[in-house]
């Protein structure tokens, strides 16, 4: 019988999309449970959750909560605000809380981690009891950047997002599937958007979450502030974030300038030996990272690595990855098997 430390994990926000798959992330990677508590608005009381198989009962998020039920871990995907609230209260209780939020990423006593990126920042938690989880397009990004700017030396990275209406939530979701079910009954002109700003089926809008004062959206802020965080480096970085009538799986094409010329095979063999990433690179045979590929899975895809063809110095790919997971779940969970392992050292 085993005597390794098994923890008790609160997830805040358990009934919502990424709250469910962290659920599932835990369960598959045998994550060291003692019990997992799943916490939600007094709303959701009377909900139950499956867990290992069994119908497991919500219970109100408070700020007695996490004391109460012994919480070792608590993961937040309810919201910035419920972390706002909350997070502080478990943090105090003793649990490490490892919030999906955009609220604590660019506070400089909390560390914004990508495992694979960044796993020394994990030391940093002391300051608050708080890991931040980054936005979900910046994850898979950073993932592919991390082991190209290592060997070559990155200076500026221009990207372009692809992003699914799961990004948006289990709406954004249900706004796509009753357009398109709209379109095929020929009544699209009367499918007035709610969830986006212009109907999303048949359609791309270059537009998600609002403006700022120079033009760039506040999604595309948070990847250029986010990757600077995380990689500890300032290089120039622009994002244009477009929405996508794609259900699930952002797909991102990124162009990197390097500090020296740069060729194709260098630059894929740096990436197949990353943590996580998978390179599909075969385009005269039609293989290449698609949503369709990535759905489900925990891995980041690379593809279409290719040489710019004026400037040697400049290298143009595409990247895919499942937003629920690799940008929300999987790295949380990620983030708390590392703390983990630094609590047996």
């Amino acid at each position: 019988m085993s005597n390794a430390k098994k923890y008790v994990v609160g997830i805040v926000g358990a009934t919502g999309a990424v709250g469910e798959e962290i659920i599932r992330v835990l369960e598959e990677v045998s994550f060291p449970l003692e019990r997992i508590v799943p916490l939600a608005s007094k709303n959701s009381i009377g909900k139950s959750v499956e867990v290992q198989g069994k119908e497991v009962a919500v219970l109100e998020t408070t700020d007695e909560v996490f004391s109460e039920q012994g919480i070792e871990i608590a993961f937040f995907s309810a919201g910035g605000s419920v972390s706002e609230r909350y997070a502080p209260s478990a943090a105090k209780s003793g649990a490490l809380v490892i919030d999906n939020t955009s609220f604590f990423r660019l506070d400089r006593d909390v560390p914004l981690v990508v495992p694979e990126v960044n796993p020394q920042d994990i030391a940093d938690f002391a300051k608050k009891n708080i890991i931040a989880n980054p936005n979900c397009s910046t994850i898979q990004m950073v993932q592919a950047l991390a082991p190209l700017h290592k060997a070559f030396g990155i200076e500026r990275v221009d990207v372009s997002t692809y992003q699914a209406v799961s990004g948006a939530g289990k709406k954004g979701m249900e706004e796509l599937v009753l357009q398109m079910q709209k379109f095929f009954a020929f009544e699209l002109d009367s499918a007035s958007p709610s969830v986006f700003p212009h109907r999303i089926a048949l359609n791309v809008i270059p537009h998600i979450d609002v403006f700022m004062e120079n033009d760039y959206t506040k999604e595309e802020m948070k990847m250029i502030k986010e990757t600077h965080k995380i990689m500890h480096a300032d290089f120039p970085i622009s994002a244009t974030c477009v929405r996508v009538p794609v259900l699930r799986s952002h797909s991102e094409s990124i162009t990197v300038r390097f500090s020296c010329e740069v060729s194709a095979k260098d630059a894929k063999d740096a990436l197949k030996s990353a943590q996580n990433i998978v390179l599909i690179d075969e385009p005269q045979n039609g293989l290449y990272p698609m949503p369709t590929i990535a759905t489900d899975t925990n891995e980041t895809y690379v593809g279409r690595v290719r040489v710019d063809n004026f400037d040697k110095r400049i290298l143009h790919f595409w990247c895919v990855a499942d937003q629920i997971r690799v940008g929300a779940a999987t790295n949380a969970v990620r983030i708390a098997q590392k703390w983990c392992e630094m609590q047996k050292s």
